[in-house]
């Protein structure tokens, strides 16, 4: 029932189409790159693929990657496609005969729970490293911190163990990704004094305890983007992290934190547009209009946080897109100034003890700029309201809503997505839901015919009208 990426795709089509020209035209410019390698460097390169199961690609789609300097020649560039090699990364691999590497990415490929060889280190010149989602196991080695040119390091999504990686000599770093591995102990002390440049560090979901530690001169750190959560860190972890006050996104969620998290400690972070502190217990009074938290937020997340009224703190938000406070304790209605906000874009009100929605449904969500609305497994009852004009994704399953679905539905062109299953809707099916790719009306108390809409020309994909009051056959795959 999570659409959001279909929906973020939709939004980003345009985008995207001029995208792919653009990949299409580096690909093209890639193998003319690869093509022009010399022969002993393609030789080298199908060495190196031939040392592994390789049926997810062929040659051509290998040497795609591949970069060549116009001068001397040597392979500058490599970059495997996602799901390419199968097999184990040995130490004697000729990989590490490639000496003139500065990007080397291997990501998304299965090197079936091999442990990092200490060779990466004759890859002294690399200034991109990307390890991520590969089945490497066992500790990174100290001789990574040979690696002394490198401004990207992904080693995220493995199975990597032991204490904190040695960086401590990669000064050049702006990007470090250690999350989704098993690491331990504390952060070094000195990783951010001796990385000037960091702007991306990512440690989610390890084993990390301790804090991180900001140096007196934070307000010159280029940190933008932190994500702590899924550790073992305590409350202490807070203070020196409201220091840095460059931070753009601030991801937190499941600290080991035994008391309630005051959100105004962000206070001092003014340029904070994205907050997820999901899975953590919130001071209530940190949640009123009165409090203090960052203005130019455009994103926060509050899942499972133990909220049990709704956080006025929403009404000072007024660049806010994204508000997801699903999994929480919240009772009563949905308040009606939420849907004045103007810049909002996407709201999840998922599992809560919601009883409706403030205001005239024939009003409340008209002229809302919503177009992603979720408020499912809720105890919502009465009419349905009638949907924002530009509605890309609309579910209310598992709620008690009553009456007829609304026919004002047919005018929303943007419409992907409507899921008003287990409900206790009646009358008919109306017959522009055919238009709708993904329709979901299961278990309510519809009745009639099903529209002739859905049996020729229709635009729906999935559609489920199980257990309803109504006749006819349901339409072919």
């Amino acid at each position: 029932r999570n659409f959001v990426n279909q929906y973020i795709m939709l939004l980003s089509r345009h985008r995207l189409r001029f995208l792919s020209f653009l990949l299409l035209f580096a690909s093209s410019f890639l193998m003319i790159n690869a093509l022009v390698c010399p022969p002993d460097q393609i030789q080298a390169l199908i060495q190196f693929k031939n040392e592994f199961e390789s049926d997810g690609c062929n040659r051509s789609d290998y040497l795609n990657g591949v970069q060549c300097d116009n001068t001397t020649g040597a392979v500058t560039k490599l970059q495997l496609p996602s799901g390419c090699f199968t097999g184990v990364l040995k130490p004697n691999s000729s990989l590490f005969g490639f000496h003139q590497l500065r990007y080397l990415n291997l990501s998304h490929n299965n090197f079936t729970s091999s442990s990092l060889p200490s060779e990466f280190s004759n890859l002294n010149r690399l200034e991109v490293l990307s390890l991520a989602s590969s089945s490497f196991t066992g500790q990174v080695p100290s001789s990574f911190s040979n690696l002394i040119f490198l401004t990207h390091l992904n080693l995220s999504h493995n199975e990597l163990s032991g204490s904190f990686p040695l960086v401590k000599n990669l000064t050049k770093l702006s990007f470090l990704d250690l999350s989704d591995n098993q690491f331990s102990g504390t952060i070094p002390s000195d990783l951010l004094a001796t990385m000037p440049f960091l702007s991306h560090l990512n440690l989610k979901q390890n084993h990390l305890t301790g804090l991180l530690e900001v140096p007196n001169s934070s307000s010159s750190s280029r940190l933008i983007y932190l994500s702590l959560g899924l550790n073992q860190f305590e409350g202490n972890i807070l203070k020196p992290i409201s220091k840095l006050i460059n931070l753009e996104y601030l991801e937190l969620s499941s600290l080991n934190i035994s008391y309630p998290i005051d959100l105004s400690i962000f206070s001092s972070l003014k340029a904070l547009l994205i907050l997820d502190i999901s899975k953590n217990r919130l001071l209530p009074a940190s949640l009123s209009s009165e409090s203090q938290i960052p203005r130019s937020l455009e994103s926060l997340v509050l899942k499972s946080c133990d909220i049990i009224e709704f956080p006025n703190i929403l009404k000072t938000l007024q660049n806010l897109q994204h508000i997801a406070i699903s999994d929480n304790r919240i009772k009563g209605k949905v308040p009606e100034w939420l849907w004045k906000l103007p810049r909002i874009n996407i709201v999840n009100l998922v599992n809560n003890s919601f009883t409706g929605f403030e205001g005239d449904p024939s009003e409340v969500l008209l002229n809302s700029t919503v177009q992603l609305l979720d408020c499912a497994y809720n105890s919502m009852t009465g009419p349905f309201p009638i949907p924002p004009l530009n509605t890309v994704y609309l579910s209310a399953w598992n709620n008690s809503f009553t009456g007829n679905i609304p026919l004002q539905i047919c005018n929303r062109s943007s419409l992907l997505v409507l899921d008003l299953s287990y409900n206790n809707f009646t009358g008919p099916i109306p017959q522009c839901l055919s238009k709708i790719k993904i329709v979901n009306l299961r278990k309510n108390s519809l009745e009639g015919s099903i529209p002739d809409t859905f049996y020729k020309g229709a635009s729906t994909q999935t559609l489920d009208l199980g257990f309803n009051r109504l006749t006819g056959k349901l339409p072919r795959s």
